[in-house]
């Protein structure tokens, strides 16, 4: 988990280094490992990391070779390597290990079109120096959060919303239209907020802003789509099932720090650590929380299926 952020003044006033910074390490608790900042004149991007891959070079804002595409992002691109392999192999030339490093040179190479080559959880943002323009996106299935500020002569976007009362031009207004869903639904539908200047972008959407503010979105760019099938037998089914699931789980384990997998006992995650059982030549470090009420200690379920995957389980009241 990662935080990213971005200061843009529509009305050309230069972006103050300060108050990005404030801005940025409002997100502190999302990456203690480090901050990172880029300013060009008017346009300012700030990263707060959690260190995941490529723990030595892997510092956000990223570039490109001369300075053109900076990218920010929250998340992790499972597909990276075989990008770079595509990507190097048309002339692109790589400085770092990091996934964030094959965002910008998919950019480069296929435009906004790069977001139907990425396959990860991601919010991201990318700094077009040429063309003056800002590109927002987020995964297809919105696991990153995402959110964006409009107001006469400034744009600003964050991973979370409380961090915009960090700008010294935020005055929001309540929107009351948001508040009736949040009684309904105990929650607000993207794209709306709590306040009328605040908008989330919906999962598997862009959007691109120039440098006038001009607006274009936020734009659809992947729709789920359920087709039946009805010639494959039950059999075929279970292997593609099973098939999906492990190359799921497999691009899932790419990592240059420890990492392990909560257990409940239930299906969702014994199934995935079951998988990782299979993939893993080291146990599975695997953690459950529990409880002293025995109606609801899940400890015995998670027991028995750590058990029989043999992980290195840990298990606390």
């Amino acid at each position: 988990m990662c935080g990213i952020v971005g200061i843009i003044h529509t009305d050309g006033k230069p972006v103050d280094r300060v108050e990005l910074a404030r801005l940025t390490n409002t997100l502190s608790h999302r990456g203690p490992d480090g901050d990172g900042f880029h300013v060009d004149a008017n346009v300012g991007l700030g990263h707060r990391r959690l260190a995941i891959i490529d723990l030595e070079s892997g510092e956000q804002p990223l570039s490109n070779e001369d300075g053109t595409v900076w990218v920010v992002l929250n998340g992790e691109i499972y597909n990276f390597k075989e990008l770079r392999e595509t990507l190097a192999s048309r002339g692109h030339l790589f400085r770092t290990k990091s996934d964030t490093e094959a965002i910008v040179h998919a950019y480069e190479e296929w435009g906004v079109d790069c977001l139907n080559h990425l396959r990860g959880m991601f919010a991201v943002a990318l700094w077009d120096a040429r063309r003056k323009r800002l590109l927002l996106a987020r995964d297809r299935m919105g696991i990153k959060p995402l959110c964006y500020y409009r107001a006469p002569g400034i744009f600003a976007f964050a991973s979370e919303m409380h961090a915009f009362r960090s700008l010294q031009d935020f005055h929001p207004t309540l929107d009351y239209e948001a508040l009736d869903l949040y009684l309904h639904f105990q929650y607000i539908p993207a794209p709306s907020s709590i306040y009328r200047e605040v908008r989330k972008l919906p999962p598997a959407h862009y959007l691109l802003l120039d440098a006038q503010g001009n607006v274009q979105g936020p734009v659809r760019y992947w729709q789920f789509e359920f087709r039946p099938n009805h010639r494959l037998k039950e059999k075929d089914w279970v292997e593609r099932i099973d098939a999906g699931l492990r190359d799921a789980v497999r691009s899932h384990l790419v990592s240059d720090v420890p990492f392990g997998a909560f257990l409940s006992g239930g299906i969702d995650s014994s199934l995935v650590v079951a998988y990782m059982s299979e993939l893993m030549q080291e146990p599975v470090r695997t953690f459950t929380i529990g409880f002293e009420d025995d109606e609801y200690d899940e400890r015995p379920f998670a027991r028995y299926v750590s058990e029989t995957c043999k992980t290195d389980h840990h298990g606390e009241v």
